[in-house]
């Protein structure tokens, strides 16, 4: 029987949709923009990379915020940052300013920062059985997102004269609806009074709480899932539009698919990790992963193209609903702003990391190149899974002997 998800998880499910509209226009725009202007080729992705290095170096304050002042008004306040953003983006590309346009991903990502925190909200504002039902709701949003962004992106890249201000300004537009969305958001109460449970102590260290195998599991399979999947994606419109010379509409049905095949498996995903468990549906994503590699090798055709980043949509889905549902069961309720922060530090840092290096390692060693890179961290992920499940074997074991 289906379970009713509160009025709070509908409310980021739509927050969502209008929010995260921003990150595929960025994704499509970012290196075709920073191609045009960058001074050097080799810079083209760095808006995109920018946008990433926003996230990463905001998430320890996010969180800070969050536990002061709770999550409703950082939320707005994200949005208001990110309408900002592509008013400083839609500048940019008028003046033809490399500079301003990188400040403007960074901005982004800054909000981006605040985005990423919507699947905890969703997850605390349920029981925990019902924590994977939660974030693939809200996750479903994002599937709203991947038309959005891209339609709104080409909509508005011919509205005004100069290219690509209207889709930035349609930014803006889509990030204050998503700001005024959380308006309705009802702060939980045992939120607000966080700083009271923290007080009375009783807060592992964090290092006591990472003396366990599956948080790496949940961490890694985050870290890996996102730093791959912004490599790629990072790299293909750039190598797509620029390198192989198709089409900007078939680039655009590419990177759509793409950001749709990340978010539509939220419909099931929630399902079939309550039902077969976190570890196999990582182990799913791994091999979509995999078979992401096999299919980009084999040609640059369009369809080879979409294969590939369809499948590297449905990888990401699995490995990222796994981690962040694993995640919660590491630590404990007064612990969570101290490992939520940890954890997307590590996962937005690898991420940032990969965006940085796409542009290069396309222009100075070639997509095939790019690809195989990806392999040794599939590998990383399986050993992870593997130490993780032969401990819980041996404690059963022991458990079992006594």
């Amino acid at each position: 029987m289906e379970t009713k998800m509160p009025f709070n998880v509908w409310v980021l499910t739509l927050a969502q949709a209008f929010a995260m509209s921003a990150a595929p226009m960025m994704m499509l725009l970012g290196g075709i923009i920073g191609a045009e202007i960058a001074p050097s080729p080799i810079l083209a992705t760095l808006p995109i990379a920018s946008m990433v290095v926003g996230v990463a170096i905001s998430i320890l304050p996010v969180t800070q915020l969050m536990r002061r002042f709770g999550r409703k008004k950082v939320f707005i306040g994200g949005s208001v940052v990110a309408g900002g953003a592509g008013l400083v983006a839609a500048y940019a590309a008028q003046e033809q300013s490399f500079e301003l346009f990188c400040f403007s991903g960074i901005l982004l990502g800054s909000a981006g920062a605040v985005i990423q925190q919507y699947r905890f909200a969703a997850m605390e504002s349920v029981a925990p059985e019902l924590g994977a039902k939660a974030t693939s709701r809200v996750l479903l949003g994002g599937l709203v997102a991947a038309f959005l962004g891209p339609e709104l992106a080409v909509l508005g890249g011919d509205l005004i004269e100069t290219p690509y201000v209207g889709a930035f300004l349609f930014l803006t537009m889509v990030s204050l609806l998503a700001g005024l969305t959380l308006c309705f958001y009802r702060e939980d109460s045992a939120a607000l009074s966080q700083v009271n449970v923290e007080a009375l102590g009783d807060i592992r260290p964090l290092k006591s709480i990472l003396n366990q195998e599956q948080i790496w599991v949940a961490i890694a399979g985050a870290m890996i899932g996102f730093a791959m999947m912004s490599f790629v994606m990072t790299a293909t419109p750039l190598h797509m539009h620029h390198i192989e010379h198709h089409s900007l509409a078939d680039t655009k049905w590419v990177i759509q698919s793409h950001i749709i095949a990340m978010y539509l498996p939220s419909l099931f995903t929630g399902y079939l990790v309550a039902k077969l468990g976190v570890s196999k549906m990582m182990l799913a994503g791994m091999l979509a992963y995999f078979v992401t590699i096999v299919t980009a090798l084999m040609g640059n055709d369009v369809l080879n193209y979409w294969a590939a980043l369809v499948l590297l949509g449905l990888g990401w889905n699995l490995l990222f609903v796994g981690g962040t549902v694993l995640l919660p069961r590491c630590y404990r309720p007064n612990e969570r702003f101290k490992v939520q922060a940890f954890n997307d530090t590590l996962v937005f840092g690898s991420q940032a990391i990969a965006s940085l290096s796409a542009g290069w390692v396309i222009h100075q060693l070639g997509w095939q190149v790019l690809l195989i890179i990806c392999i040794p961290f599939i590998g990383i992920q399986l050993i992870l899974i593997s130490w993780w499940k032969l401990s819980q074997s041996k404690v059963l074991a022991t458990k079992v002997s006594e």
